[in-house]
C-alpha cells in the first residue's frame, strides 16, 4: 500500500507541475487594496499586480480542527502581502517536490492568492482549484502563478483547501457533536473551496474584479471537486461558469457510515482510543494523522454526508438537476499515466471494456496488448466520463468539450500522448518549468501555450471560447458529438474516438442502471 501511495504522490506532483521555491523571484512592493478585512501591500512587477497569503476563513485549528470554515479574521495596519503562506499539512517530502514546498506546511493554510493587471476594473475572475487526489497540491505552487493570465486581462485566484484526514475526516464522535449544533461534517476541503468562493464574491471588486463573471477551474482533484459543487446547493450564486480538467466523474462517493469506518480506523492508527471523544481527536498530532493515512485506506473525495453532498453528483446530471452554468471540460490523451501509476493493474481494462469482440474491433487492439489497456483505462475515467458530462450539461447550458492531445517537441519521439496534468503549464504559460527539468522548450511550445491560455481566458470572459487556435468551436451537442482537439494541429473533430467511447459508455451505463 505504502508503494502504491509513493507512485501515486510522484505521478501527481509531476502533474500539477510543482516548481521550486526560486521561481517565487524578488519580493517588490507597489501595489495596495483595501478589504473589509484590512489593508493590503502586494507587489507590482512588469504590469502584474499579486496579493499573497490573504486569509479566507478562520484558522482550522485547535478546536476549530474538523469544522466548517469560520469567518475570515480581520487586521490592524497593513498586511505584507508579498509572500506566499504555507501548504496545508499532507504527506510528500522535499525528495519528491523540487525545493521543499510542502515542508512548508500549517494546518493554518486557508489563504488565497490574487493576481490581477495593473489599473484591473470590472474584469473577470478564474479561481483555480488545484489537483493532487485530495491528498496534496497547494494553491502556492508556483506552476499556477497567475502572472500570465493576468496580463490577458483577468484576475486569476488561487487558494488552498484542507487535504487528505484534515479535509474529509469522518467519525462517530464528530458526527455526535455536529448532530447537536446542526453543522455539516466531514467535506471541510469542500467547504473551504465554497468559503474561498463567498470570500471572492464579497471582496474581489476591490481588485478590480467583476463577481457577477466568476469561472472556477481546476483540474483532476479540484476538476472533481467543480463537478460536486455544481450540484450542491450550497453554491449557488458563487461562480457563473466552469472548466473541469481531467476529472474522474463518475466515481461513486462513499455513504458517511463507510467514512466513519474508515476515520475511526485512521484515529485508532494515530493514536486514539476506541472510545475517544471530539476533543480527543482534536488533540491528536498532524504528524500521527498524515501518519496514520499513509498506513491504510485513505480518506479522499467528497462523500455523501448528507448535508452538502446528498447524491452522487453523477446522479443530478442524469437527473437534470445540475446547476445550468456554462461549462468547459475535456480530458487528455493519455490519462493513464496517473491511473497505472495508481497501482491499477492493466487488466482492470477489461472491467471497462470486455473481452469480446467488440473491444477487439473497437480499440483494434488484442485484449492482451497494454496499449489497449492504457487506452481504456484513459477513456473509461476520465474521457468517456467527460463527453457524458458534455451530454447532460448542455440540455440546460452551453457546454464545450477538449481533448488535448498537445506533447512539447522534445518529448513527441518517446510520447504515448499528453498525460494527466500535462495541460497546465499551458494553460498557464508557466513552460519554464520544463526546462528546469531539463525538457527544452521551443518556440512553438510556447505559442502553442499562448494560444490555449486564449482559449481559457475567452471563455472566462464571454462564457464561450472565443479564440484564434480553434475558430469554429461548437457548443457540444450529443447528436453532432463535436469537440475541440488540441495537438500540433489543432482543429474540431466529429464523433471523436466515437467507437471506443460508446463501448465504454454501454457498459458504464448498464453499471449505472443497477444502482
Amino acid at each position: 500500500m505504502r508503494a502504491k501511495k509513493a507512485r501515486l504522490c510522484a505521478a501527481i506532483v509531476s502533474a500539477i507541475v510543482v516548481l521550486s521555491n526560486c521561481a517565487h523571484g524578488p519580493k517588490m512592493t507597489g501595489a495596495a487594496v483595501a478589504i473589509a478585512q484590512g489593508r493590503l501591500q502586494g507587489a507590482s512587477q512588469n504590469g502584474v499586480e499579486s496579493f499573497l497569503n490573504i486569509p479566507f476563513a478562520a484558522p482550522p485549528v485547535g478546536n476549530m480542527r474538523w469544522r466548517p470554515p469560520g469567518r475570515a479574521p480581520s487586521w490592524s495596519g497593513v498586511r505584507d502581502a508579498t509572500a506566499f503562506g504555507p501548504s496545508c499539512p499532507q504527506p510528500v517530502r522535499p525528495a519528491i517536490v523540487a525545493g521543499g514546498i510542502a515542508d512548508r506546511q500549517s494546518e493554518d493554510c486557508l489563504q488565497l492568492n490574487i493576481w490581477r493587471p495593473a489599473n484591473a476594473e470590472r474584469l473577470p475572475v478564474m479561481v483555480w482549484l488545484h489537483g493532487g487526489a485530495h491528498i496534496i497540491g497547494s494553491g502556492t505552487f508556483p506552476a499556477f502563478n497567475g502572472t500570465s493570465l493576468a496580463r490577458d486581462g483577468v484576475i486569476v485566484v488561487t487558494i488552498n483547501y484542507r487535504l487528505g484526514p484534515l479535509g474529509y475526516f469522518a467519525h462517530p464522535a464528530l458526527t455526535s457533536e455536529s448532530s447537536a449544533d446542526g453543522q455539516p461534517i466531514g467535506n471541510y476541503g469542500l467547504m473551504d473551496q465554497i468559503a474561498a468562493l463567498e470570500w471572492v464574491r464579497e471582496n474581489i471588486a476591490a481588485f478590480g474584479g467583476d463577481p457577477a463573471r466568476v469561472t472556477v477551474f481546476g483540474e483532476s482533484a479540484g476538476a472533481i471537486d467543480i463537478v460536486t459543487l455544481l450540484t450542491v446547493p450550497q453554491a449557488d450564486g458563487l461562480f457563473s461558469a466552469a472548466i473541469v480538467q481531467s476529472g474522474i466523474n463518475f466515481f461513486e462517493p462513499h455513504p458517511l457510515a463507510r467514512q466513519e469506518t474508515l476515520g475511526a480506523a485512521l484515529a485508532l492508527r494515530a493514536g486514539a482510543s476506541v472510545s475517544a471523544n471530539a476533543d480527543d481527536l482534536r488533540q491528536l498530532s498532524t504528524q500521527a494523522l498524515l501518519d496514520a493515512a499513509t498506513r491504510g485506506a485513505g480518506l479522499t473525495n467528497p462523500f455523501i454526508d448528507g448535508t452538502l453532498v446528498r447524491q452522487a453528483p453523477w446522479r443530478a446530471f442524469a437527473e437534470q438537476r445540475a446547476r445550468p452554468v456554462p461549462l468547459l471540460i475535456g480530458a487528455n490523451s493519455n490519462e493513464a499515466s496517473v491511473v497505472l501509476a495508481m497501482g491499477v493493474a492493466p487488466e482492470t481494462a477489461l472491467e471497462h471494456a470486455g473481452a469480446g469482440a467488440d473491444a477487439t474491433s473497437s480499440y483494434g487492439l488484442a485484449v492482451t496488448d497494454r496499449e489497449f489497456a492504457r487506452q481504456v483505462l484513459g477513456d473509461a475515467w476520465f474521457v468517456a466520463s467527460a463527453r457524458w458530462i458534455a451530454a447532460h450539461a448542455s440540455s440546460r447550458a452551453p457546454a464545450y468539450l477538449y481533448h488535448f492531445d498537445y506533447v512539447p517537441a522534445a518529448l513527441r519521439s518517446a510520447s504515448h500522448g499528453a498525460g494527466h496534468g500535462a495541460e497546465v503549464p499551458f494553460v498557464f504559460q508557466s513552460l519554464d518549468y520544463l526546462e528546469t527539468l531539463s525538457v527544452p522548450v521551443s518556440d512553438e511550445d510556447r505559442n502553442f501555450a499562448n494560444a490555449i491560455s486564449a482559449c481559457w481566458t475567452s471563455f472566462a470572459r464571454l462564457h464561450r471560447p472565443a479564440c484564434a487556435l480553434v475558430t469554429d468551436w461548437p457548443a457540444y451537442h450529443e447528436a453532432s458529438d463535436e469537440l475541440a482537439l488540441f495537438s500540433v494541429q489543432s482543429r474540431t473533430v466529429r464523433h471523436y474516438r466515437k467507437a471506443q467511447l460508446d463501448l465504454i459508455m454501454s457498459r458504464r451505463e448498464a453499471s449505472m442502471a443497477r444502482h
